[in-house]
């Protein structure tokens, strides 16, 4: 067998076994030069981090792991969950407090069966960060969801996240450190070797300088919150938190906390683009703020439209918005989607230029209201997953921006019991649905949704959980970005051609 040959093998075989710690969304091969589509594969490997919940004595957090049945999968494999140290470093904005963890610490589930998931619980201020990882059929589109009920104090109300791979980037537009804001970073560093990280702010006016923010070093198998008001003196109402990795990868996300309006988890947004999608705006949103910001020399002009379920409109008053190079941009959009179900399409008036947005959505008035965030997301693409969804407290939104599309949506099995249920939908062009999902015949416990892309153009969606206490509207909204459950192999004939061209 020549070098040629193996070389080839190689290349195959170090696809398949693609990890989900990079993010991915896959495509279709193109170019004259591909004779035939590249095959698509399951994952073979996938990390997920889970940030350290809370740091209240009374919050109570669930998680909920699943992995959707995908064809072609291996029959072996597992998946586990491991809490992570963290550390107590008195400097670089550390929280002061120090959560248990390591090996020796118990996880909080130990995950099912593909098609079934399984959920586990923690108290109080003590859980720490999770590191996870699947093989085998339990890697393609694993999925972990962690959601926190906050009693009282500061963030009070319903707090989720979805589980995330480490990366080396993140952009954060919509955090603060004004007065009645307590934000964290939270770090987590799944690898055998230190990471080393750097964190830089963006207020209205421009770069906030720190002279703490750089070097963050986040220790092996450990979780490092920096709480952002250690960074900077300056109290900003609207900051864009950028994080890049020097040396290692990290996992990112942050905790946003406000001492009367509650409080959520930003997750990372999408990456720099010239047009955007927010999607799933409750429509009982009292005030919905946007947050944006260009990285690049020059402004971005954006045009802003909401994907309503009859059409899109253009917000009265907030037609478009001017985003300032470098700088931290916010406008107030009010009760913009007026009891409807809306998504927030920003595409660029001029001059495409990348940007970087999220929305902060309110609930609720004065002291009982509630506040969550919704990031710009990358589309469903092939198959995309949520974890612990219940009957009555779960709204599915999809919009598709530019062309309609049809999907499919699978509530799975329940976590103690029930049968997987199916349907499919349509969503027009240029519209938001929230559909009236699935849910799994005789439910019991928790279920998971995955949304398929059948036909039609792209579709962004996401889920929001709702659980009203005492009055106060508590929700939390997710994303629903691909899985990442399949990677595309070039078949090896092909890449052979190319080479002896």
């Amino acid at each position: 067998m020549n070098r040629t040959t193996l070389s080839l093998i190689a290349c195959a075989t170090a696809l398949a076994g693609v990890t989900a710690y990079a993010a991915f969304d896959p495509a279709p091969a193109s170019g004259a030069s591909q004779a035939k589509a590249a095959a698509e594969l399951p994952v073979q490997r996938t990390g997920l981090l889970c940030p350290a919940p809370s740091f209240s004595d009374i919050a109570e957090t669930s998680y909920t792991s699943f992995t959707p049945v995908t064809k072609g999968t291996d029959a072996g494999g597992k998946a586990t969950l491991q809490a992570a140290t963290e550390t107590d470093s008195g400097g670089s904005g550390s929280s002061g407090k120090s959560k248990k963890g390591g090996k020796d610490t118990e996880p909080p589930l130990k995950p099912k069966e593909p098609g079934t998931p399984a959920t586990g619980d923690a108290s109080g201020a003590e859980a720490p960060a999770l590191i996870g990882t699947a093989d085998g059929k339990y890697a393609p589109g694993w999925t972990v969801q962690q959601t926190t009920e906050v009693a009282a104090g500061t963030g009070s109300g319903l707090q989720g996240v979805t589980c995330a791979p480490a990366d080396t980037e993140f952009w954060f537009p919509g955090a603060s450190t004004a007065e009645g804001r307590t934000d964290y970073v939270h770090l987590t560093n799944p690898d055998d070797s230190a990471a080393v990280v750097d964190i830089r702010l963006y207020g209205k006016d421009g770069a906030i300088k720190s002279e703490v923010a750089d070097g963050i070093t986040v220790q092996p198998h450990a979780s490092e919150p920096v709480l952002l008001s250690t960074l900077t003196d300056e109290r900003e109402a609207d900051l864009t938190v950028h994080v890049t990795v020097r040396s290692g990868r990290v996992g990112a996300a942050v905790q946003a906390q406000d001492d009367t309006g509650g409080g959520d988890w930003l997750a990372p947004a999408a990456d720099p683009a010239g047009s955007l999608v927010l999607p799933g705006i409750p429509k009982d949103a009292t005030d919905v703020r946007l947050v944006a910001f260009t990285p690049g020399d020059d402004d971005a002009d954006l045009k802003i439209r909401l994907a309503a379920p009859d059409g899109t409109i253009t917000p009265a008053g907030n037609e478009t918005l001017h985003v300032k190079s470098g700088m931290t941009t916010a406008a107030d959009l009010g009760a913009v989607t007026r009891d409807q179900a809306g998504s927030l399409i920003l595409t660029p008036s001029g001059d495409s230029v990348p940007v970087v947005a999220a929305l902060r959505v309110v609930r609720g008035t004065g002291a009982k209201r509630e506040t969550a965030y919704i990031p710009a997301t990358a589309p469903v693409g092939r198959r995309a997953t949520s974890a612990d969804n219940s009957a009555k407290g779960t709204t599915l939104a999809l919009t598709a921006p530019s062309a309609t599309a049809t999907v499919k949506v699978t509530a799975s099995a329940g976590s103690e019991g029930g049968s997987p249920a199916t349907k499919t939908f349509t969503i027009k062009a240029g519209t938001t649905q929230n559909v009236e999902a699935p849910v799994p015949s005789g439910l019991r416990g928790t279920y998971a949704l995955t949304v398929e892309s059948v036909s039609g153009g792209p579709v962004y969606g996401a889920r929001t959980l709702s659980a009203t206490e005492e009055g106060v509207p508590g929700f939390t909204v997710q994303t629903l970005p691909s899985d990442r459950g399949l990677v595309s192999v070039p078949q090896a004939d092909q890449d052979l051609a190319i080479l002896q061209k």
